[in-house]
């Protein structure tokens, strides 16, 4: 009886172990199948993002060309404006100081006596009293009307 009890266990065993062997070779399968269809769709999609990169590298070349042109156009710019600026700059202050002198020269000339050509005169603090109490545009200093 004990053999035949040892006998089924056994049978049970090598069932259940085949049944085990059988799901495995399944899931093998599937994962042959997967890997094979992964394996088959990657090598385009590298293929296209290998081509992609190489684009972008083109791109960058071409930035990187037009940033260095850019460059040398802004550097070119600044010294052509030092250039005008140091050529043009100091004769052009002079003329206007000279036309100033000038205007200022007719202004005092055609003025038509001493009385229109009273300076205010300031000391450290003050004024002078002559100065307080003349108007302006009928007004005294003080703003009240007369």
């Amino acid at each position: 009886m004990a053999g035949i009890l040892v006998a089924v266990f056994w049978a049970i065993l090598v069932s259940f172990l085949a049944v085990v062997l059988v799901r495995l070779a399944q899931t093998l399968k599937a994962t042959t199948k997967l890997v094979a269809d992964v394996t088959e769709q990657a090598v385009p999609l590298l293929a296209d993002a290998s081509a992609t990169v190489r684009s972008a590298q083109t791109q960058l070349d071409k930035v990187d060309a037009i940033a260095t042109d850019v460059q040398e156009v802004t550097s070119n710019a600044s010294a052509l404006s030092t250039t005008v600026a140091s050529t043009f700059g100091g004769p052009l202050v002079k003329v206007a100081a000279f036309g100033y002198g000038v205007r200022q020269a007719i202004g005092r000339r055609s003025a038509p006596g001493p009385e229109a050509r009273t300076r205010r005169s300031v000391i450290v603090g003050r004024t002078v009293p002559s100065a307080r109490g003349r108007k302006r545009g009928g007004r005294n200093s003080r703003g009240s009307k007369d």
